[in-house]
């Protein structure tokens, strides 16, 4: 193990500059016109699989290509532990571009921050695996299990193409557990092990009036504005207190336990600091819970975009012909995307205001997730943590959703272990997305000692 995290220490440098080369690929996966960069993101990546060691090959899809990964199988009469690596090359779009500090593509160190799309979410986070895994190869050091990457190129559009690779390559993926680095970190000194993630349900919420859009000041007043209702229609979901008024909405909701708050209140909070660097004049949430609560370990419900009538420059005195308001609904155990759904829109049609017709389309979902951070497996990978980064270990729940790792339990009947290597304030799906060096040097030697501990 010493020649491994040598060989790490060494190579700092070299490997800060190949992560600047990931970057610079548009691996933009939501926009038609980088499908060439994303492509050559991914044969760029199989490449250097190969040059570090590994046996790697670009696998097509309907989509984004697959690349996956494996390090040399030795034979041997005992079964070896499997585990597979999973991440993903692709990027969220970097609009707007006015907002960078620096051009999203061209990846720049400042102090010891790496900026670019990308850098955080999720190529520094792989690349880190992958460089820990280059250490064993490149030293002589034989791996104590054997390992197979997975990196994808639809992760920021929902993996439309990984869930049926899954099941077509079922045999050869199957393994004892996943591990993904996609995830975050409470603080530099606070290396975390997330044992659950909420889940989702999305859809889209139309109001239809009149035919067509109508002058203000012959028609309006004697019909029901759409915009106007669907105002009233959103502001009927919370109270006061922050509860969600869908009925039925908890009813599955798994209660926090005592240990669970006591892991939750371990991790550094400062209420103002937290208001300052969201930007608002006041925090709001649901009573009887901490913000850490609220945003990792409570169900909520958003509204991520609203539109309806002119929009342009200036004034143009219509009633629009319709309003329209995206969804996200984020799930906590043992919530259910398709009844979160259906209660939805059973409320939004009873509530609608007369003189509209309402359409709620259903989009993407996903099951909330949880590990046990009891387990064997976790065990050992609070161990790794703590080794690699010297420093206590938390356990975390976490606020966002990674729909695939449900697949991951389904398809190949494997748990898998969260190790997140990102910092609140890496600005993921943001302008001026960073990485921050140190954390990629301490997630590189976690991923050596993770396989000992693992094996």
């Amino acid at each position: 193990m010493e020649s491994v995290l040598n060989y790490l220490e060494r190579n700092q440098s070299r490997f800060v500059d190949e992560l600047c080369h990931y970057v610079r690929f548009r691996s933009v996966s939501a926009q038609p016109q980088h499908a060439g960069d994303t492509r050559a993101c991914a044969e760029w990546l199989v490449n250097h699989c190969r040059d570090i060691g590994l046996e790697a090959r670009l696998c097509p899809t309907d989509g984004n290509p697959i690349v996956v990964a494996k390090t040399p199988r030795k034979k041997t009469v005992a079964r070896r532990r499997h585990f597979m690596v999973y991440g993903h090359y692709d990027v969220q779009p970097p609009e707007p571009f006015e907002l960078w500090t620096t051009p999203p593509f061209q990846p720049t160190i400042r102090g010891r921050s790496l900026f670019g799309r990308g850098a955080s979410d999720n190529k520094g986070q792989n690349l880190a695996h992958l460089k820990a895994v280059e250490a064993y190869l490149k030293t002589g050091t034989e791996l104590p299990c054997d390992l197979t990457f997975v990196i994808e190129g639809e992760e920021e559009v929902g993996s439309k193409s990984l869930a049926g690779f899954l099941q077509e390559h079922r045999d050869e993926l199957r393994c004892d557990a996943v591990v993904v680095s996609d995830t975050g970190m409470p603080a530099k000194n606070l290396p975390a092990l997330t044992y659950a993630l909420r889940g989702i349900a999305a859809f889209e919420i139309t109001l239809h009036g009149p035919s067509r859009d109508l002058h203000s000041g012959i028609f309006g007043g004697s019909l029901q504005n759409p915009a106007m209702a669907l105002s009233r229609l959103l502001a009927t979901i919370h109270d006061d207190k922050g509860r969600i008024r869908i009925p039925g909405f908890y009813k599955d909701v798994v209660a926090l336990t005592k240990f669970e708050r006591k892991q939750l209140a371990r991790l550094p909070f400062n209420r103002n600091k937290y208001r300052k660097f969201l930007g608002v004049p006041e925090l709001f949430g649901e009573h009887g819970f901490t913000p850490d609560e609220q945003r990792s370990a409570r169900p909520t419900f958003e509204i991520n975009g609203l539109t309806s009538g002119y929009q342009g420059e200036g004034s143009k005195t219509i009633v629009p012909a319709w309003a329209k308001a995206k969804i996200t609904v984020r799930l906590v155990p043992d919530q259910e995307p398709a009844h979160i759904i259906k209660s939805v829109r059973a409320f939004f049609e009873k509530n609608c205001p007369p003189g509209v017709r309402i359409e709620v389309k259903a989009g993407h979902g996903a099951e909330p997730y949880m590990v046990s951070p009891q387990s064997a497996d976790a065990q050992a990978a609070l161990r790794a943590l703590k080794n690699a980064f010297r420093r206590e270990p938390v356990l975390l729940r976490e606020g966002g959703s990674i729909p695939i790792v449900n697949q991951f339990k389904k398809v190949l009947g494997a748990d898998t272990l969260l190790l997140g290597l990102a910092l609140p304030d890496d600005n993921a799906h943001s302008p001026n997305e960073k990485f921050d060096l140190d954390v990629f040097e301490g997630g590189q030697r976690m991923g050596a000692m993770l396989w000992r501990e693992l094996a």
